[in-house]
């Protein structure tokens, strides 16, 4: 069915893509450092994370890092648990999950615990498939977690684009009917998968983004790294969930 909306609507859509692309507000990527380590604890247990992703993960939308995904993260999970936690950011904007591949393998990546994950809005734009998105994602953490030893992956949805601003319609009804698609196949794969854990984006609101209308406004990237923290928290088993019980010699975090 939506390949044929698709079909029937195809002038219109490519009209208005042309032409967002044109005229749309282009913003930088934040200031800040891209690694670093929140203080704490490390007798209670020392977190690694790693943030792989495209803009969103990159922290467009607000000035500066402290303001983004991956430091605020950091600083929510040392908060709830008092552990030491140390980050890094792989991420640019414009990245899918094929350029993300090729991206991180520019860089020198340190130890992690849990890869935190943020993409599908440029898969959306590229058209990807849905089974080819899955298959990129999958090779792309395999590869991650084989150069980092990372045992858990907290990935982000797909973000709401029906409610982008930026995008005129039909062309955001239409963006939005395949980030659904993308979505849905992300959340199939993470409960097929027991390391993964799948974070939604559906709370977003299009009144609370950047002013380009597309990206995560402040409120919107700190509740996002609240909530990313307290994911990470549970599969870790940290502190801040004692109701857990390790499962392995690994279910737990060593200390320092």
């Amino acid at each position: 069915m939506l390949l044929l909306y698709k079909t029937t609507l195809a002038p219109a859509l490519l009209w208005q893509r042309r032409r967002l692309r044109r005229t749309a507000l282009r913003l930088p990527e934040p200031e800040g450092e891209r690694h670093g380590v929140v203080p704490g604890d490390a007798a209670r247990g020392v977190a690694r994370i790693l943030v792989v992703g495209d803009s969103s993960a990159a922290g467009v939308g607000v000035a500066h890092q402290q303001q983004a995904l991956a430091e605020p993260i950091a600083q929510a999970l040392a908060r709830r648990t008092g552990c030491e936690v140390h980050w890094q950011l792989a991420a640019q904007s414009g990245l899918d999950t094929v350029g993300a591949r090729a991206y991180v393998r520019t860089m020198h990546l340190h130890r992690a615990d849990v890869i935190v994950g943020a993409l599908g809005v440029n898969d959306v734009t590229a058209q990807r498939s849905a089974r080819r998105f899955i298959d990129e994602y999958q090779v792309l953490l395999r590869e991650l977690r084989r150069r980092t030893r990372a045992r858990i992956c907290v990935l982000s949805g797909v973000p709401p684009m029906h409610l982008l601003p930026a995008a005129p319609q039909p062309l955001r009804w239409y963006l939005g009917q395949c980030a659904r698609r993308l979505d849905q196949a992300l959340q199939d794969f993470c409960a097929r998968e027991g390391r993964l854990r799948y974070l939604p984006l559906d709370w977003a609101k299009g009144a609370e983004m950047a002013p380009d209308g597309f990206h995560p406004g402040p409120a919107q990237y700190a509740q996002w790294a609240e909530m990313n923290a307290e994911a990470i928290a549970r599969a870790l088993v940290l502190p801040s969930c004692p109701e857990m019980t390790a499962t392995g010699p690994s279910a737990t975090l060593p200390a320092g």
